[in-house]
């Protein structure tokens, strides 16, 4: 009888202790994300080269594949972060011979070729801003310590038979992203978010599932397949053939040649 009233003791004083609040639920899960990403090894990763084969899709059917290879270079952040400012840096070539080049900056975005650098159209500029700012990635990397973001807990379920914990993290400007995070590997496997279509002024729902996650350097981890919906139908694949980190990306990288010409929109 003694060893029941001590189990119901037990009992009666977890059950009295404080819950926990979504935000603290939210700040555990994020936490165990970041360890689980590598730590101070994640957060101090200062680039990024993605190469692989890269699929677009229309009605749900390939429209074009194409060697690809993504340059990603972190900028240093100010101390708190600003929201809503980009700090950091894109180039995406495609081809065997790396010809077709869109460089993705704060400033400004174009495509270059043999023709010159042209300025890509205002609405893929701010798509991809707006793609940045709801990545949950970038979010770890760049926007920890924002004023103005949240992570709240929303709820466990199963996402694919995985257990999953769901999470809305938002930011000053109202921007919301969901994302699922395993409960086994604590790392992100889905993401979802809203955008305003401008053409039919409604929302089109954007998904991006992450999988088959790979140490790339100093215990990061970082997923080779990556793929985005939009509305319930797949838009864009990638599949990484490798992964590396910290290759010391220089600026010129990054910013228009100077002996290319520039063109109109």
């Amino acid at each position: 009888m003694k060893f029941v009233g001590t189990i119901l003791l037990a009992l009666w004083a977890a059950a009295a202790l404080p819950a926990e609040t979504s935000a603290e639920h939210g700040k555990r899960v994020v936490e165990d994300a970041l360890k689980a990403l590598g730590g101070d090894a994640f957060l101090h990763m200062q680039d990024r080269v993605e190469s692989g084969r890269a699929y677009s899709f229309y009605r749900q059917e390939i429209s074009g594949l194409s060697l690809a290879k993504v340059y990603t270079r972190y900028l240093v952040r100010p101390e708190p972060p600003i929201p809503g400012r980009i700090e950091a840096r894109e180039r995406e070539t495609f081809g065997k011979e790396e010809s077709d080049v869109v460089l993705l900056t704060p400033e400004g975005a174009w495509e270059l070729t043999y023709r010159g650098a042209r300025p890509l159209e205002a609405e893929r500029f701010d798509n991809w801003k707006d793609s940045m700012l709801h990545n949950i990635f970038y979010i770890l990397r760049q926007r920890l310590g924002e004023p103005g973001m949240a992570f709240l807990y929303q709820r466990s379920d199963f996402y694919e038979n995985l257990p999953v914990d769901i999470l809305d993290i938002s930011d000053a400007d109202n921007r919301t992203v969901t994302v699922y995070f395993s409960q086994f590997t604590k790392l992100p496997v889905r993401q979802q978010f809203r955008r305003r279509n401008p053409t039919y002024k409604d929302f089109d729902t954007e998904v991006t599932v992450f999988a088959k996650y790979r140490d790339v350097g100093g215990g990061v981890m970082w997923p080779f397949d990556v793929r985005r919906d939009r509305n319930g139908e797949k838009i864009f694949e990638m599949y990484s053939d490798s992964v590396e980190i910290n290759k010391e990306l220089t600026d010129d990288l990054f910013t228009i040649p100077g002996d290319l010409k520039l063109l109109k929109k």
